[in-house]
């Protein structure tokens, strides 16, 4: 889930194939893919394959009222639907109510986006939600079904903060979360372990905020170790500035293997890229290589990559149906790799 500032970068708030001002010029855009639904508001799309089946675990966007502002209060979403499909282009399936943050106990506020994971006949839904004090943490829930509903555990996974779990399973069947986001998804204010409220975000010249990473325990609810830095590195090895807002983390974390490489994926600053890294662990360092998205319609971008039969898939949202910033509708398209192992980058719109 994600908020950004107001910036003046109209190609992202046109509404799809509307006319909309570039330069003082009107002009038409057409989108290369449509929503996968338009009954219900969906966002942040977490894509798995679960015995042959298609599962998206998104966010669900909801008018609740609230002004907006640069934190995100008015993203506060309040429950999870999951989409599900038997193929690419296929009827999409909306399973209900998997999970509603009543029933989550210690929750406060804003079920942002989540990821799901699969492991010996169980799975697991990870979110992302404020607690009683108004501080995110990461929580985990249940179920024999991967479309719920999901039970979700007491309290919060221990040394669990801020927003956007990305849970991944290793070629060696370890599994790992990745997760972090700044501004209203808090991750500044864990420079030192710890919560600080005082906490400011860096300075231009001041190495950027880094994303974070765990390996997950066994029993897939616990940390095996404290959440790590995840360095993400130009060509020459260097750690991004916080001024490198084309190429540092801001948010939305995925990790996906291809010929053996581990690709860190993730939102960047205020430009809405969707960029994407390489590294030869699980823990990185990673180099970044380029973008895989450009900037959507709205002011997030967040996404998922996944493998379906052979062939390599997207997926993402914009705000084709609302306009609206905090309305969104997820998204598919086909994503390709050069001989190289390299990304093509996708233009969202024609």
């Amino acid at each position: 889930m994600t908020y950004f500032k107001f910036i003046a970068f109209l190609s992202i708030t046109a509404i799809c194939a509307s006319p909309f001002l570039v330069f003082g010029q009107s002009k038409k855009i057409t989108p290369i893919s449509q929503p996968l639904v338009s009954h219900i508001y969906t966002a942040d799309p977490s894509a798995h394959v679960f015995n042959g089946k298609i599962y998206i675990y998104p966010s669900h966007d909801i008018e609740a009222g609230i002004k907006e502002n640069d934190l995100g209060d008015h993203f506060d979403m309040r429950d999870y639907h999951i989409l599900s499909m038997d193929s690419i282009g296929g009827k999409v399936t909306d399973n209900g109510v998997a999970l509603d943050k009543k029933d989550i106990p210690w929750a406060g506020r804003q079920l942002w986006a989540p990821d799901a994971a699969y492991k010996n006949g169980v799975y697991y839904l990870y979110f992302p939600i404020k607690d009683k004090q108004d501080i995110f943490r990461i929580g985990v829930a249940t179920s024999n079904s991967p479309v719920g509903p999901f039970k979700a555990e007491t309290e919060p996974i221990k040394g669990s903060y801020s927003i956007d779990p990305c849970v991944f399973k290793n070629s060696d069947g370890n599994y790992y979360i990745y997760f972090g986001g700044i501004w209203g998804g808090q991750l500044q204010n864990w420079t030192n372990g710890s919560y600080d409220v005082s906490a400011t975000l860096r300075k231009p010249n001041e190495e950027a905020i880094m994303p974070r990473v765990a390996k997950l325990n066994s029993d897939m609810k616990t940390f095996s170790e404290e959440a790590r830095n995840i360095k993400i590195v130009d060509a020459q090895g260097n750690t991004f500035l916080e001024s490198n807002n084309d190429k540092r983390f801001f948010e939305a974390a995925w990790m996906h293997q291809f010929k053996g490489k581990y690709y860190f994926s993730y939102s960047s600053g205020d430009t809405h890229n969707i960029n994407y890294a390489i590294g030869n662990n699980p823990y990185g360092p990673f180099t970044y290589k380029g973008i895989v998205l450009k900037p959507v319609q709205g002011w997030t971008n967040h996404h998922s990559i996944v493998e379906i039969k052979g062939k390599w898939y997207l997926f993402y949202h914009d705000t084709q149906i609302s306009g609206k910033t905090h309305l969104r509708n997820v998204k598919v398209t086909e994503l390709k790799y050069n001989a190289d192992g390299s990304i093509q980058t996708i233009e969202a719109y024609k």
